[in-house]
């Protein structure tokens, strides 16, 4: 079994004297998102992860709508998640990725058949319909769709009911009810390459709603490093950097920079990341290993070392369908055709994460996060 250790929670890049003034709640929900000076967001309990609600309650309505992000917020959810990129008029939209075939109706409008393309994006070649290609009045003609209707089936009730939002009707939600916002920037150094900027409408944007500040209920993240060093200069604003499984940074790549997200784990890397960063978003993996079988491992060292360096630690992605979950965690018959969907073991995985001492964690069931971490803590 995992070793356990203490649960050890801070405001995301804060000291302890910041977080005493500040009153802070759970690492990153600081002061007001309201409006209201002294009004705390979303709780008061400094020793409880934050739950972060992964584009919303997906794994009960089609990801990145305001349907989505309603539902996780009813489960309890601290923050929504939603993937930005930048229509061709230059307003950020929440979508998983830019090509849109599979999260929206987009293939059902013949008016927009010819503008399906193929483009380079982060070195591969991806064929569909794009957002930097449609005015966000255009993309307000499409319906959202489930991304995973396989894995999903009972998602697709709700096909074609929902428009794609805006971050400020995402930050709009989350303002109504009292939640915080961690948006993540999608492909920056491509949006930049075509002259789509994600940073500026970004920062815009939380300028407009008065939360381009330190202690805004709001954290940025991405996969690349440049552009959050970029942020870093340009915004008080919380930032985290991601780091996946396996693989390098896109702007590595870009650079001929030869590390990779292994690397970046590394105490050099930590250090580096802790001079333009508040804290890391990483893989499960990267905090619990699980081998070739689907064993799970003892934990690595990294929520030690990121705390060591002030670095709040979330991890992603937990999910409850076996397909999703190490293969010690999975329950069933594996010969069934419904076992990829059906439900796992998950409440061991988030027990078994929140015990490693992590600071948050991104869930496509928010609900079943607060409800397993309320029984821990």
């Amino acid at each position: 079994m995992p070793h356990v250790t203490t649960i050890r929670r801070r405001a995301l890049g804060a000291t302890a004297a910041a977080t005493a003034v500040a009153a802070v709640f759970a690492g990153a929900l600081i002061a007001v998102f309201t409006g209201s000076p002294g009004t705390a967001v979303a709780g008061d309990d400094d020793d409880l992860p934050i739950v972060i609600a992964h584009r919303g309650a997906s794994e009960f309505r089609p990801e990145h709508t305001l349907a989505a992000y309603r539902l996780a917020i009813d489960m309890g959810a601290d923050f929504i998640e939603p993937d930005l990129v930048s229509t061709k008029d230059k307003v950020l939209v929440a979508r998983h990725e830019n090509e849109i075939s599979t999260t929206t109706d987009v293939a059902d409008h013949p008016e927009f058949a010819t503008r399906r393309t193929t483009k380079t994006i982060d070195g591969r070649a991806v064929s569909g319909w794009f957002t930097e290609d449609f005015t966000l009045a255009e993309l307000k003609t499409l319906r959202a769709k489930e991304r995973l209707p396989d894995l999903r089936p009972e998602n697709t009730a709700f096909d074609r009911r929902f428009e794609i939002p805006t971050l400020a009707e995402v930050i709009d939600l989350a303002r109504r009810n009292n939640v915080g916002v961690y948006p993540e920037t999608k492909h920056p150094s491509y949006f930049d390459s075509i002259g789509l900027s994600l940073e500026e409408p970004l920062l815009g944007t939380l300028a407009d709603k008065g939360l381009n500040r330190k202690n805004s209920p709001v954290i940025i993240q991405s996969f690349e490093t440049a552009n959050l060093r970029e942020l870093n200069r340009r915004t008080p604003v919380r930032l985290a950097q991601l780091i996946d499984a396996t693989g390098k940074p896109f702007d590595f790549v870009l650079n001929d920079d030869p590390r990779t997200y292994d690397d970046l784990v590394k105490p050099a890397g930590l250090d580096e990341i802790a001079r333009y960063a508040d804290g890391l978003g990483v893989h499960t993996a990267r905090v619990i290993p699980v081998d070739s079988a689907g064993r799970l491992q003892d934990p690595t060292p990294l929520v030690r070392d990121a705390h060591r360096r002030d670095l709040d630690v979330h991890v992603w992605t937990v999910r409850t369908e076996n397909a999703n979950l190490p293969g010690e965690l999975r329950d069933g018959d594996p010969a069934s055709p419904v076992f990829a969907r059906a439900t796992g073991n998950a409440p061991r995985w988030y027990h078994l994460l929140y015990r490693t001492g992590i600071d948050g964690l991104f869930s496509d069931d928010p609900g079943l996060a607060v409800a397993t971490r309320d029984e821990i803590f």
